[in-house]
C-alpha cells in the first residue's frame, strides 16, 4: 500500500469525508450516529477455497498501457478491502490498515444500488408504481424542480433536475447537499438544514426523460418516495427486505442527517463480506440458498433482467451523456451502471472514493473493493480497478477476451455500443 501518514481522527458528520485520515474514518464511519440495519438470524455461508489461484499475480494492462500485477493495482488504489467471489466460493481476500472482515466500512453510492433494490421489491409488492409522478408520494416536492417527474426518471437518473457533482467546486450542488445533511448548522442554531428541506429547494434546467446525468440527489428523492410508499424508514426496509433475506453476517450502519433522516444516496456502511454477498445476491438474479435445497427470492428476478437488457432509450441517454467517456458502450438503469468488458457485459455497483462491486455473469465471479482515495474522484485508479477485475475473472475462467460487438442484447439495429466522439469537459460522474 502507498504510505500515508495515519493518525488517531476524531470522526463526526461534518468532517468524515473531508478528513486527511481517509483511511481510518472510513472505517470510522459507521460509529457516526447511525441507524442500525440488523444482521439474518442466520448467515448465508460462504466457502472458503483453501488452494486458490494467486490471483494476486494475475497481469493486467493499465489505462497508462503498462502492464502490471493485480496486487501492485490493489496497493497503488488505497485498497481497504478486497473480496474476490468465484461460483459462490471466496478465493481472495484481504484487507489493509485498520480493517478486517468483521469491520464495517462506509460504502458511499454503493448505497443507492441496494437502495434501488429496495424500490424494486416495493414496485414487486404494488406498493410502488414507477410510472406514476413522485408528487403523488411526496406532495411537497411540489414546487421543486421534481415536478413532472416520475419514479423511473429518478431511477435511471434521467430527470431534468440541476445538480452537479463535481466534488471539487465548493458551489456545486453535491457540496451543497453535504453542507445541509451536516450536524453543524442544525447544532448551531442557524440556517436551513436537513436532507429532504434540501431536496425541495432543487430546480430544473431541461425536461425530464432526458439524457442520463448522473445525480446522488435522485437517490435521496428515491428513498424518500420509498419511505412514504412503505409507510416505514429506509432502515426497517433495508434490513427486513434486503440485509436479512440475502443472509448478511453483521449489521450494517446508516448514516443519516441532523434530523435522522437516512442518507439514501451514501450513507450505509458495511462489511466487505456482507457487501460481497449482495453482489452475488445481484448475480444469482435476486435470489438466495433458502436452505432447504431451493431458492428464494429477494430481489425480483425481472427488475435485474431489464436492468441488465440495455435497450435503445436507455443507450441513447447514456452516449448522449458525459459517463460515455469513462464507459463507453454502458448504460446505466435502476440504481445500476453497467459496462462492456472483455468477458462481456458487466454491472457496477460505485462509489466515491474508490467503492465497487463488479459482477460478471459469464465468468461467475464477484469482486469487491473498498478504498480510501486520496481525492472523491480518480479516473485512473477507477479504469485500472475494473481492468483488474476483468483479468481476474478471465484467469480464473481461463477465457479468452471476446469481442463484444458480438453479443449485444436488447439493443436496436444500427445503434452504436461502441461510444464515439471527442472527449469533453464534464462534471464527475459519480
Amino acid at each position: 500500500m502507498p504510505n500515508r501518514h495515519v493518525r488517531a481522527v476524531a470522526v463526526d458528520p461534518d468532517n468524515w469525508q473531508d478528513s486527511m485520515d481517509h483511511r481510518l474514518a472510513f472505517w470510522q464511519a459507521g460509529e457516526l450516529p447511525p441507524k442500525r440495519i440488523p444482521r439474518a438470524e442466520v448467515a448465508r455461508e460462504l466457502e472458503v477455497v483453501l488452494e486458490p489461484m494467486d490471483v494476486g499475480a494475475v497481469e493486467v494492462e493499465r489505462v497508462d498501457g503498462t502492464s502490471s500485477l493485480v496486487s501492485s493495482i490493489l496497493a497503488d488504489t488505497y485498497t481497504d478491502a478486497c473480496v474476490v467471489i468465484q461460483d459462490g466460493a471466496v478465493v481472495f481476500e484481504d484487507y489493509g490498515e485498520h480493517g478486517d472482515r468483521n469491520r464495517p466500512q462506509a460504502l458511499m453510492s454503493v448505497s443507492k444500488s441496494i437502495v434501488g433494490c429496495v424500490a424494486a421489491i416495493l414496485i414487486e409488492r404494488g406498493d410502488l408504481d414507477p410510472e406514476r409522478p413522485l408528487t403523488d408520494y411526496v406532495p411537497e416536492l411540489q414546487d421543486s424542480g421534481y415536478r413532472g417527474a416520475t419514479v423511473r426518471h429518478v431511477l435511471d437518473m434521467r430527470s431534468g433536475v440541476r445538480f452537479s457533482e463535481e466534488y471539487t467546486n465548493p458551489v456545486a450542488e453535491i457540496r451543497e447537499l453535504d453542507r445541509w445533511i451536516g450536524w453543524s448548522e442544525r447544532t448551531g442554531g442557524g440556517g436551513p438544514h436537513g436532507l429532504y428541506p434540501y431536496l425541495l429547494t432543487l430546480q430544473a434546467d431541461a425536461p425530464h426523460g432526458g439524457e442520463f446525468h448522473y445525480r446522488s440527489a435522485e437517490t435521496d428523492v428515491l428513498g424518500w418516495v420509498c419511505e412514504r410508499a412503505s409507510g416505514k424508514e429506509m432502515a426497517q426496509l433495508l434490513g427486513s427486505l434486503v440485509w436479512q433475506p440475502m443472509g448478511a453476517e453483521h449489521d450494517a450502519d446508516l448514516i443519516c442527517d441532523g434530523n435522522g433522516t437516512a442518507v439514501h444516496d451514501g450513507g450505509l456502511c458495511a462489511t466487505a463480506r456482507d457487501v460481497a454477498r449482495f453482489g452475488q445476491l445481484l448475480l444469482d438474479g435476486g435470489v438466495v440458498p433458502d436452505g432447504l435445497g431451493g431458492q428464494r427470492v429477494v430481489v425480483p428476478p425481472r427488475w435485474l433482467r431489464r436492468a441488465w437488457a440495455v435497450d435503445a432509450d436507455v443507450r441513447g441517454a447514456f452516449a448522449s451523456s458525459p459517463a460515455e467517456q469513462m464507459f463507453p458502450g454502458g448504460w446505466y438503469r435502476n440504481q445500476f451502471w453497467f459496462r462492456p468488458g472483455p468477458h462481456g457485459d458487466v454491472l457496477v455497483c460505485l462509489g466515491i472514493y474508490g467503492q465497487m462491486i463488479h459482477v460478471s455473469r459469464r465468468t461467475r465471479t464477484v469482486c469487491v473493493k473498498l478504498s480510501s482515495w486520496p481525492e472523491a474522484q480518480g479516473p485512473a485508479y477507477l479504469q485500472d480497478t475494473v481492468r483488474a477485475f476483468d483479468a481476474i475473472g478471465g484467469a480464473l475462467t481461463q477465457s479468452d477476451a471476446s469481442d463484444i460487438r458480438q453479443r449485444l442484447p436488447g439493443v436496436v439495429s444500427g445503434l452504436s455500443r461502441k461510444g464515439g466522439g471527442s472527449p469533453r469537459h464534464h462534471d464527475s460522474v459519480i
